[in-house]
């Protein structure tokens, strides 16, 4: 079996999870939990001037995260063409 990422998530990205309509819930969770496997997807961007902090998409939510050795830190779920995503980075 392939190595699979520890998953965490910060109290602020639960609080943005929980939030959420079920539809987009789902469809945000089944993306956080493919970063397990992949944490570097095709679609996924590192954001200009942060080095280390990486970005992807599902649907009109934006995923913010970091990679460690052995896990994927997910810190902020959010619209995104809100760009209050990327405050206080």
């Amino acid at each position: 079996m392939a190595n699979r990422y520890a998953l965490r998530l910060t109290k602020a990205a639960e609080k943005e999870l929980y939030g959420l309509q079920l539809k987009q819930f789902r469809q945000i969770v089944r993306k956080i939990f493919s970063l397990q496997a992949e944490p570097r997807p095709q679609d996924c961007k590192e954001l200009k001037g942060n080095p280390g902090i990486y970005r992807v998409d599902q649907g009109e939510y934006r995923i913010l995260y970091t990679i460690e050795h052995d896990a994927v830190n997910v810190f902020r779920v959010g619209k995104r063409n809100d760009d209050e995503v990327y405050e206080n980075l």
